[in-house]
């Protein structure tokens, strides 16, 4: 069993045991990658403050999110395709989250389905859903959503127009994937997945497949997809979207502040500053960037989540010197779960809350809620120098 100290030690195992289509997929961004890049780069411009001499005993990263005691404030983010990375990769996800004592969101574009999820854990998760067109299809997910207990719903509003993925496209990634022949002969050389996905019936978009008008096997998944996303969404959309919901609503894929603000409106309980990982808007400024102007415009209304480019518990505490509520990590939870399955998320998360909880005791705290901008040092300009 190798030694896992870091996120990267995940990495490296993820990607020799998944098939190249899915690494790739989510291990890129949109165009030349340049946000995705800096996603990540840009945490490493600012630093972190050191205090020493100071009382560090019973310190903890306990917190809440939306009202929900967590073990540290990091969520398992929405990943679609999730089930493809391991076999029942939803479920495996979201069974170690609960077991660590955070929250998982679900994608709409999952492989198990909100039910298969819901069957396998005992505890409330999230569910991420697209602005769609099709009335009838968003109220029933909302109807299953409640059904399986969901505390919360996730709407992604930086999808209207799909973002182009240029090693998604050149490796047949869609929905349902077009194999290619390079594909499958990769696939052939990834036995112990292979072996894993054999074992399962859960293959295609749970969610999907049997409940959209239409959509009755993967064969019909693909002229569905192309044509269900609204490129008309509005706030009032968003807002019906609440009302048909009723409980607690989450808004993802804030970059602005006056977008932040009509988020709030709309009835957000919460907004994600977040660009889709980099997989929408390519030459977008990094969402690290972005974070405090949103803070500081709807920061006293409701709580501001971050997402998009963490790979360390020091990129949390630097989120949430900048004023995120919480953080939510994707692709550092998926190396976990390609490399090590249920096993690896968790690894992933212990990994996480021990920088995390390492770092803010030498910058002198023992609890994240008395982490400030006074403990970090950013560069000028860094949120606020673009004209």
């Amino acid at each position: 069993m190798p030694v896992i100290t870091n996120i990267e030690d995940l990495k490296r195992i993820y990607q020799r045991r998944v098939p190249r289509m899915f690494y790739d997929y989510a291990e890129s961004g949109s165009w030349t990658e340049q946000t995705f890049r800096e996603n990540s780069s840009d945490f490493s411009l600012i630093r972190l403050r050191q205090r020493v001499a100071r009382d560090m005993a019973g310190r903890t990263t306990a917190s809440t999110m939306l009202g929900e005691e967590v073990a540290m404030p990091v969520g398992l983010a929405p990943v679609g395709l999730t089930g493809m990375q391991s076999a029942d990769g939803e479920i495996k996800a979201a069974r170690a989250a609960e077991k660590f004592g955070v929250p998982f969101c679900l994608s709409t574009m999952s492989i198990c389905s909100i039910e298969d999820v819901a069957k396998h854990t005992s505890k409330p998760f999230w569910f991420q859903v697209y602005t769609l067109k099709d009335d009838e299809f968003m109220q029933a997910l909302f109807e299953r959503a409640r059904a399986a207990n969901c505390s919360a719903i996730v709407i992604t509003v930086d999808l209207q127009v799909m973002g182009q993925r240029h090693k998604d496209i050149k490796n047949g990634l869609s929905a349902p994937p077009k194999l290619t022949a390079k594909s499958v002969a990769n696939m052939m050389t990834k036995i112990p997945w292979g072996l894993e996905m054999l074992g399962t019936k859960r293959r295609f978009f749970g969610n999907i497949v049997g409940h959209a008008k239409g959509v009755t096997d993967p064969s019909s998944l693909s002229t569905w997809t192309a044509e269900a996303f609204d490129p008309s969404l509005d706030w009032d959309r968003i807002a019906t979207f609440k009302r048909w919901w009723g409980g607690k609503m989450i808004v993802k894929g804030i970059m602005e502040a006056d977008d932040a603000k009509r988020a709030v409106d709309a009835g957000a309980d919460a907004v994600i500053v977040s660009n889709h990982g980099g997989r929408q808007l390519d030459g977008a400024i990094s969402a690290i960037r972005a974070l405090e102007p949103v803070v500081a415009a709807v920061g006293d209304q409701t709580e501001v989540h971050f997402d998009s480019g963490i790979r360390s518990g020091q990129d949390v505490l630097k989120a949430l010197a900048l004023g995120a509520r919480a953080a939510y990590v994707g692709r550092a939870f998926v190396y976990g779960l390609g490399a090590m399955g249920q096993a690896g998320v968790t690894r992933a998360l212990e990994v996480i809350q021990k920088e995390l909880e390492t770092s803010m005791a030498l910058c002198g705290e023992k609890r994240l809620s008395d982490i400030t901008r006074d403990h970090v040092l950013v560069p000028k300009g860094f949120s606020d120098g673009w004209d």
